[in-house]
């Protein structure tokens, strides 16, 4: 089983920067790896992938040093062990609340004793060439990032960030200024940022990550000098568009 060295940076405060893939598309994977991402989320919350498809992506992914991992639909048992059985080394939780969620969801990543996540690894277990392998370090081996995105979360997340398992908090702010009654195309809110301090402490106490998208290379870099390890970059889409309309905007302005 390959070392999911996403996970042991983190753990020693180093950042990482990934991407979320939206375009259902294995080539648009394979791209992105090649082009130096530390981690890929294949999105599934939010489009319409099915398990299939998510394992072409998978497979795209796999032939480089990308860690790939999964945006689960919801916090279902059978989605977070679906991902895993097909080769994700981690995965991204949509709308997590309370502890006792996150403690599940972390349960649900582990083979037994330290979890109930079933035995069925196919493709994560090299289609059985792996098993031995696979079954001891598994457990070790997946990252588990929650997405903090209502005003339940932001209340929780101090006794959130202290569950064992959980390696990354990551702030999802359009969801999260619905939550607060605030307009999420008027950004930024005071009331976001204020989340982001609360996640930070939180995760500093709890020993988890922290993580919020950007959309710029500016971004990128005030995230980090505000000390956030878990960046991503995009999504791949956003990528393509702010392409597209610069060249686009460069011609018509000559023309």
């Amino acid at each position: 089983m390959k070392t999911n060295f996403i996970r042991e940076r983190l753990r020693r405060g180093q950042p990482v920067i990934g991407s979320f893939l939206g375009l259902q598309s294995p080539n648009v994977a394979e791209l992105m790896a090649h082009a130096g991402f530390d981690f890929l989320v294949i999105e599934t919350e939010h489009n319409a992938l099915d398990s299939a498809e998510v394992e072409h992506i998978l497979m795209a992914v796999s032939g480089t040093e990308t860690v790939p991992m999964v945006r689960i639909p919801s916090a279902s048992q059978v989605f977070i062990q679906r991902a895993l059985d097909m080769g994700a080394m981690g995965i991204v939780v949509p709308s997590v609340r309370t502890p006792e969620e996150a403690l599940a969801i972390v349960s649900a990543t582990r083979y037994p004793p330290q979890g109930t996540r079933s035995w069925g690894p196919l493709r994560a277990s090299g289609y059985t060439f792996d098993n031995e392998d696979h079954f001891n370090r598994a457990n070790d081996n997946i990252l588990v990032t929650l997405i903090i995105e209502t005003k339940e979360a932001v209340e929780n997340i101090e006794a959130i960030a202290r569950v064992p398992g959980i390696d990354v908090l990551y702030l999802g702010p359009w969801d999260l200024c619905l939550s607060l009654g605030l307009n999420p195309l008027h950004q930024p809110h005071p009331e976001v940022e204020q989340a982001v301090e609360q996640m930070l402490a939180a995760g500093k106490a709890g020993a988890a990550a922290v993580g919020i998208g950007s959309s710029t290379p500016d971004q990128v870099r005030q995230r980090l000098a505000k000390g956030l390890t878990y960046i991503t970059y995009g999504p791949d889409y956003s990528l393509m568009t702010a392409a597209a309309r610069a060249g686009i905007e460069a011609f018509r302005a000559e023309t």
